[in-house]
């Protein structure tokens, strides 16, 4: 994936073959937009995915790869026209363009001429498409609709100037091609993933699960939100501020002269007459069982509280979030799952983690790739030309990493 950057007008490019630089997702699927300005705008793609299988697949051969790139210029197409006959050349080569007195363009020598430009990019381009599309078969459909719904989003935001945009900072010459690129970047990111799987020795999959893992626990919690408004006076805030603070400090108080037996009642009679979750003061304010990826991260101070805590205690001073002020209770807590249980998960986030790290595993894992699947390319120097590129984009990253 690569994200280029030009006048803080950033919109995010497909897969490439040699990216020089990479802006590497983590760990949930997440597609946002954000406005610059009238003409600039913000794309931030961020992919993760699943384990999958694998296969083998034979690479194409030197004169469909020529036909290919042929086509793909649509040279015969626009020249010669539809159903008509095609000359040829007295070698037998097929004409591409005629000129007076019989002189002809080869499709072999538009082939020759284009191929130090253009050929490696697209061939490696249509290869990854046809492993992908195999590997990864069971993922098509989810690639499609996800970069259509990715599309539609840009569309509905940005409007008419799309294409440009796209044509200015991708490469891209039309939405259909980046569209395309959407899609295959979706497929390529099971190959990384699963390519940084494979790097995750299980002593740290084990680590993890002794530092991270824990087991759900049910809590309950009681939040003062401070009274203010945008047409208050600095001072007028500080003061609602200050009263919400001593309301919580006021219920803990309250608690404190509540014997254990009477808690759990103590406090729920507290949540329902103070609490200003509307969600949960009728119920006692309980948010049920929770683990610490439970709740959005407005909740992240009151989580890492609440297992600070044992069963049946609560908060002796009020916890601060970007809600308010919350006094919390944990009543009661479940053994945590065992390893193999959540080994797949712990795999997932290691490998973005990784991934986070190792941006050189998009180079390595598809290199791998194509090895797994026996790819062989016949022209001698496209396959020169390839074998030069993964040095010098391996080159690349080590050297990003040094400096």
């Amino acid at each position: 994936m690569i994200i280029n950057n030009i006048n803080n007008t950033n919109i995010i490019a497909g897969p490439k073959l040699f990216p020089q630089l990479f802006i590497i997702p983590s760990s949930l699927y997440i597609f946002s937009l954000i406005f610059y300005g009238l003409k600039a705008y913000y794309v931030n793609v961020i992919l993760v995915f699943s384990s999958l299988h694998c296969y083998n697949y034979k690479y194409v051969k030197e004169e469909n790869m020529k036909k290919k790139i042929i086509v793909l210029a649509l040279c015969v197409l626009l020249i010669s026209g539809c159903g008509s006959k095609i000359p040829k050349l007295s070698n037998g080569d097929e004409a591409v363009v005629t000129l007076k007195d019989g002189q002809m363009i080869s499709a072999n020598e538009l082939y020759e001429a284009m191929k130090d430009d253009y050929a490696l990019q697209t061939l490696m381009n249509m290869v990854d498409k046809k492993i992908l599309e195999d590997k990864y078969a069971d993922k098509v459909d989810e690639a499609r609709a996800t970069a259509d719904s990715q599309m539609e989003l840009l569309e509905a935001r940005i409007g008419d100037d799309l294409e440009e945009l796209i044509r200015q900072q991708t490469g891209y010459n039309s939405k259909e091609a980046y569209k395309e690129s959407l899609y295959l970047n979706y497929l390529e990111m099971n190959a990384i993933l699963d390519y940084c799987k494979k790097q995750i020795p299980e002593k740290d999959i084990k680590e993890y699960y002794k530092n991270n893992i824990v087991g759900d626990i049910k809590v309950s919690h009681i939040l003062i939100t401070p009274k203010v408004n945008d047409s208050m006076t600095e001072e007028q805030q500080a003061a609602a501020v200050a009263e919400a603070k001593e309301k919580a400090e006021s219920i803990i108080k309250e608690l404190k002269g509540t014997s254990k037996d009477e808690l759990n009642e103590k406090f729920a009679e507290l949540a329902k007459e103070y609490s200003m979750d509307e969600t949960t003061k009728d119920n006692g304010g309980t948010l049920g069982f929770i683990n610490k990826d439970t709740l959005s991260s407005s909740y992240d101070e009151l989580v890492n509280a609440a297992y600070k805590l044992k069963d049946g205690e609560y908060s002796t001073t009020y916890v601060t979030t970007e809600l308010g002020y919350h006094i919390i209770m944990r009543t009661e807590s479940k053994e945590k799952d065992d390893l193999d249980s959540v080994r797949d998960k712990i795999l997932e986030e290691l490998a973005n983690t990784y991934y986070t790290e190792h941006p050189v595993a998009y180079v390595e894992a598809m290199r791998a790739l194509r090895k797994e699947y026996d790819m062989e390319i016949v022209d001698s120097n496209l396959q020169s030309d390839y074998a030069k590129a993964i040095q010098n984009q391996l080159a690349s990253f080590q050297n990003s990493t040094t400096e």
